[in-house]
């Protein structure tokens, strides 16, 4: 049974663009020794469903390199795959991690006021 959604499955030109811009807005504001998520970054920017869009825009866009990419993790605490110097960044800000490599979440988390 298919369920109407309060969000549209493509975005415009425009709206991709505004959607970058949150994005890259929302981790130039992630404070030093605490994380967030992609799922929390796509809710913020308006479109909860994109999470993914979020790591890809982290990636392919050139100003994200000038931001702390390296503080935004999965919903698990989860660090990128194939980037092993994200934890290394985190442990230098003081971001511990759990037995099992994921971020301590309850410790990090970070969520704007």
């Amino acid at each position: 049974m298919n369920t109407p959604k309060d969000y549209a499955d493509t975005m415009t030109a425009e709206q991709a663009a505004a959607f970058r811009d949150d994005v890259l807005n929302i981790v130039g504001q992630i404070p030093r020794g605490r994380v967030t998520t992609y799922g929390t970054i796509a809710t913020w920017a308006g479109w909860p469903s994109h999470s993914r869009m979020v790591g890809r825009t982290l990636r392919y866009t050139p100003e994200a390199s000038a931001l702390p990419c390296h503080r935004v993790v999965n919903k698990e605490g989860r660090t990128a795959p194939g980037w092993s110097r994200q934890r290394t960044l985190l442990e230098e800000e003081g971001v511990s991690f759990k037995p099992n490599g994921h971020v301590d979440m309850q410790r990090h988390l970070w969520l704007p006021e």
